[in-house]
């Protein structure tokens, strides 16, 4: 009886290497040493198979680790199928999980987490899915925009994302600030290249731009003021000579070149052709 007690002691404060040594006088006490002796191996064969099962989980982060559940029975063998049902549901919601972010990394956002979970862990798939779902408008609305804008041509057009904040908010908002800028440049750039083709030569490009669009609404502007000083000399030496009767009038448009200097050394030729021949036939 005392070394059934020493060893149910030994037990109790988890030291698992005693056994019952003595000799037995009795089939009773026989019976008593094989049952506890025998009790004793299962719980140290159970607690050294759940101390590796548990770091490789945990420390380790080794997935799918299973324990066998050989040569036990009733709630011992219980306790294992539950702690190798929770390490399997683990695995799996971890590697869909991680499935899923791999995905998302890669710029594959038609995954989401499917695995059947509970409690936090549904927190969590929810918030993923969230999070790929408002991925996948943002990429959609960025990529409509860009091909609107960019490649049909379509001026106005904004990305609507609902339910975003933070950075995805502040790249939305930089998309439309984006198109809506470049809407409003092409918009007065067409405006005052329409006016000109109209004969409108009072328009201006007046947007306020940087970089070369800058270039872009200087070189506009300076081709209007030419084409202005370029029509009004030459409506001026018309009238001169064709309504007022001043001959010897020139044309003077000063920093042209290409054409409109050819237009206007033509002009200035056929003034000053018509002001020698004029002159020559009042002479006579």
């Amino acid at each position: 009886i005392s070394e059934c007690t020493r060893v149910a002691c030994a037990v109790m404060n988890g030291d698992l290497t005693q056994r019952i040594r003595c000799d037995c006088d009795s089939a009773v006490m026989v019976n008593l040493k094989t049952v506890m002796n025998d009790m004793v191996i299962r719980l140290h064969t159970f607690t050294a198979a759940v101390v590796p099962f548990a770091k490789e989980n945990s420390e380790e982060g080794r997935l799918g680790v299973q324990m066998s559940s050989a040569n036990q029975s009733g709630d011992w063998q219980d306790i294992i199928e539950a702690l190798n049902a929770m390490s399997f549901n683990h695995s799996e919601q971890v590697r869909d999980i991680a499935e899923v972010s791999t995905a998302v990394a890669r710029g594959d956002l038609s995954r989401k987490v499917t695995v059947n979970v509970k409690g936090e862990t549904l927190l969590l798939k929810n918030t993923i899915n969230t999070m790929v779902d408002q991925l996948q408008t943002f990429a959609t609305e960025v990529t409509r925009v860009a091909h609107q804008v960019g490649t049909e041509g379509m001026l106005g057009v904004q990305a609507k994302v609902d339910g975003v904040g933070g950075t995805w908010k502040l790249l939305t908002d930089n998309v439309n600030t984006m198109a809506s800028n470049l809407t409003a440049q092409v918009r007065d750039i067409a405006n005052v290249s329409k006016a000109v083709a109209q004969g409108d030569l009072s328009r201006k490009v007046t947007v306020n731009v940087k970089g070369e669009f800058l270039e872009l609404k200087d070189t506009i502007n300076t081709m209007v003021d030419q084409l202005q000083t370029f029509a009004m000399e030459v409506t001026r030496v018309s009238l001169e000579v064709g309504t007022e009767g001043k001959l010897g009038g020139q044309a003077v448009v000063k920093d042209v070149g290409g054409t409109w200097k050819d237009l206007t050394d033509n002009v200035n030729l056929m003034a000053s052709n018509l002001t020698g021949q004029v002159r020559d036939i009042a002479t006579v």
